[in-house]
């Protein structure tokens, strides 16, 4: 049986905010998620948890990992001063989380995705603009929720994961991430920032498969989930 673990810590927004801008890790827009990304791995190592979401200052950062608690702390134990102070290591927790999901099983949810898409080209396109861009005539109804719900649907259909019960869009913007580039002659990777969909997304879902369901949640939904996106946040349904 697969493992599940939640944890949370709550990041330090000027130390945070210090850290992201000597490594050059904090985008024009403020978004910390190569930082955080950055720190993650600097405090875990090959175990940093993903995906994650960082909400705010005052409800700090959640992550999953497949690791164990106790194998979270003993990582967290070791990081670097600096690192523990960006990060709120010093409150930081960790439990497990279910793993298993019955079949019907009704929650809602909460998730933060970028509803992008791969062009021919390798580019990253906004998955709505691709869509107007692509018909062969302006489509008045077409909307950007609703395509970015049916795109949110699929995936989580797919493998049988889940079924969405009801969706709303409750916050929406462009947004500018930060992203290394491959390497180049000498090695090293470049900054770059590149702009998209940063879209939020509540609702019901019902549990379609509990071990698909269960790898879904481990994996996270869409692209750039080791960034801060995609990870889907769960509440029992009396919490609506």
């Amino acid at each position: 049986m697969n493992t599940l673990s939640l944890l949370h810590c709550a990041p330090d927004g000027q130390a945070l905010a210090t850290w992201a801008t000597r490594h050059r890790l904090l985008s024009p827009d403020g978004d910390f998620g190569y930082a955080l990304h950055a720190l993650l791995a600097a405090a875990f190592g090959e175990l940093a948890p993903t995906p994650f979401r960082y909400l705010d200052a005052r409800q700090g950062l959640l992550a999953y990992s497949d690791q164990p608690p106790e194998r979270l702390r003993e990582q967290a134990a070791l990081a670097t001063p600096d690192v523990a102070q960006a990060l709120g290591l010093d409150h930081f927790a960790a439990r497990a989380f279910p793993s298993t999901w019955r079949t019907g099983q009704e929650l809602s949810f909460e998730v933060r995705v970028r509803p992008v898409l791969r062009t021919k080209d390798g580019r990253e396109r906004d998955l709505f603009l691709h869509a107007v861009e692509t018909r062969s005539e302006p489509d008045t109804r077409l909307q950007r929720e609703t395509l970015y719900a049916e795109w949110l649907r699929a995936r989580m259909a797919n493998p049988q994961a889940a079924e969405l019960i009801q969706v709303g869009l409750t916050a929406f913007r462009l947004s500018r991430v930060i992203r290394r580039t491959g390497p180049d002659a000498e090695g090293q990777r470049k900054r770059r920032v590149v702009s998209g969909p940063d879209a939020i997304f509540k609702g019901q879902l019902r549990v379609r498969d509990g071990e698909a369901f269960s790898g879904l949640l481990s994996r996270g939904i869409g692209r750039h989930r080791a960034f801060g996106f995609g990870m889907l946040l769960l509440r029992p349904v009396r919490a609506c």
